[in-house]
């Protein structure tokens, strides 16, 4: 995982399997990020991300309460179509967006 903080944004960028195995250290490297530098909103980058289960969407759904709590939002950019399937299956997307990429998730803020 790699985070870069511009404008009040944390981007992250998710690598490899988001599950129960790799989780709970994700959570913890992006809630020490956000909450240390208050920021508002996220954007997860899914490019590299090859497989996700039901840990990830909790993951996704932590940081979308912590980013509500101080009016953000949490985006997600460059979901390929097997991580598309679990997201809609699981109704994240009545939450947050997708976009193709950073530039469009920034100019719906």
């Amino acid at each position: 995982m790699d985070t870069n903080i511009k404008d009040n944004v944390l981007f992250v960028n998710l690598v490899g399997e988001l599950d129960h195995h790799t989780a709970t250290s994700i959570r913890e490297e992006i809630d020490r990020i956000y909450q240390g530098n208050r920021v508002k909103h996220i954007v997860f980058d899914f490019e590299k991300v090859g497989f996700m289960d039901s840990s990830g969407i909790g993951l996704l759904m932590g940081r979308y309460r912590n980013a509500s709590i101080v009016g953000g939002k949490v985006m997600l950019i460059k979901v390929k179509p097997e991580i598309n399937k679990v997201l809609n299956l699981s109704g994240i997307y009545k939450l947050m967006n997708c976009y193709a990429n950073e530039e469009e998730a920034v100019a719906n803020l």
